[in-house]
């Protein structure tokens, strides 16, 4: 089964667009890029061309020499023996990191055959565009696709309940009923994490089994991604980084420290693969804010922070924490110290586009998860995994600054009181409506 992504809809806006430019699609390797490109090719454009720079090397011969838009599409076309139509022809140039000179290429699209609709997408183009010398900034237009998020795979198991949480226009307690059944899709998704591959096989058959060993396949293509893309002088610091990572979080301070990552290193000797990991996409950083004061990423302490996953299955499959532990386990947040559920708020705050996403402490050891930056304000989110939703460092915090609104994601139900938002973990999706009610 295929999840339904929400970004399709920005898909179509880039295609009605009248300063449309070339697109680049970015996102971690098996998010569901190339599916998405295709789907959305065959439902809004009468064909489709596709080419793979991975799998088809030598279309990077088309590239090689003075670079003409209009002949490059009609030596592709002939390739593909497909004719390539303005307006009506959906251009796909995947793994695109593969072929410098074809991403390069782009701002010529742009600049002379603008009518023409070419996307690009690529499973490390982050890195790619990183080390691209000159590459032209204003001339293609960027969106960004992360791994399903609850709602979208709630949407495919659930879909008359996804609606009616999408349709809540009240802050007030759902029914009970409704509560267990979104707890309990909450626990698969957890489990499972975002990946479209991993939920379509569970979906077709509902076997864990074969998610597990989906899981496992992914798993393993990143770690040869390092191997095969990384620079050699970094792979085994990659390897030990990205090994590290559930153990730093499972710490009651989960702030990151070099020297827990190999005993006696520092900044200097890791920060290298720390960027390769950010820019694959792998990674998701945290700086801590002490000062949270608009804006947001003029507090950031970039020497202090957090490092959580782009997905939480791949956590708990790194963990090697057993799936039965999340799904069966009454007290299932009490494990793995709550990482997990806050690496699912950190991914579904990531999917609804709060930039910069931060968390706070003070001198007093205070710690607040995480701050984000609502239009003219800033909000706490405090993430309360367990029974117990005694909050010591966000009353610290509102005590503090005096926050207008303040955020708790929990199992509670959803509900209102004193300017303290409790919005149940299940529908985080929502959390932008929810705030514009209040």
């Amino acid at each position: 089964m295929k999840i339904e992504r929400r970004l399709m809809n920005s898909l179509v806006e880039w295609k009605n667009s009248s300063t449309r430019k070339p697109l680049i699609l970015r996102g971690v390797r098996q998010c569901g890029k190339t599916w998405l490109l295709q789907e959305f090719g065959q439902r809004y454009f009468e064909s489709t061309a596709y080419f793979n720079f991975e799998n088809q090397e030598e279309l990077a011969d088309f590239f090689e020499r003075e670079i003409d838009p209009e002949r490059i599409l009609i030596n592709l076309g002939v390739m593909a023996g497909i004719h390539i139509e303005a307006h009506k022809t959906l251009v796909i140039f995947d793994e695109i990191q593969n072929c410098p000179k074809a991403l390069n290429s782009l701002k010529y699209f742009c600049e002379q055959k603008r009518e023409y609709a070419i996307v690009a997408a690529g499973s490390l183009l982050g890195i790619t565009l990183s080390a691209q010398i000159g590459f032209p900034v204003g001339k293609v237009n960027f969106l960004d696709l992360n791994p399903c998020s609850f709602a979208e795979y709630l949407a495919a198991v659930a879909p008359q309940l996804a609606e009616y949480c999408h349709g809540i226009n009240t802050v007030e307690p759902l029914p009970q009923p409704f509560c267990s059944k979104l707890e309990t899709y909450l626990r698969d998704y957890i489990a499972l994490g975002g990946m479209p591959e991993t939920l379509g096989n569970y979906l077709d058959d509902t076997n864990f089994a074969v998610a597990e060993q989906t899981l496992t396949e992914i798993v393993n293509a990143y770690e040869l991604d390092f191997s095969k893309h990384a620079p050699s002088k970094d792979i085994p610091k990659l390897l030990l980084l990205w090994q590290a990572i559930p153990e730093c979080l499972a710490r009651e301070n989960a702030k990151f420290m070099y020297g827990e990552v190999r005993p006696g290193a520092r900044a200097k000797d890791l920060e290298d693969a720390l960027r390769w990991l950010q820019e694959s996409g792998l990674v998701n950083k945290i700086n801590n804010v002490k000062t949270p004061q608009l804006p947001l990423s003029a507090y950031e302490e970039r020497r202090n922070f957090k490092l959580y996953l782009s997905d939480t299955g791949v956590l708990r499959k790194l963990a090697k924490l057993p799936s039965s532990v999340v799904i069966a386990n009454k007290d299932i947040f009490g494990e793995f110290k709550g990482r997990l559920i806050e690496n699912f708020v950190q991914q579904e705050l990531k999917t609804l586009e709060f930039d910069p996403i931060c968390y706070w402490t003070s001198a007093a050891a205070a710690e607040v998860d995480f701050v984000i930056q609502h239009n003219e304000t800033i909000v706490p989110v405090e993430v309360k995994s367990g029974l117990n939703l005694h909050s010591r460092s966000l009353h610290v915090y509102r005590e503090r600054y005096k926050p207008a609104l303040s955020i708790r994601c929990s199992l509670q139900n959803l509900k209102f009181d004193d300017g303290l938002l409790n919005i149940p973990l299940y529908l985080i999706d929502e959390l932008p409506r929810l705030m514009a009610l209040l």
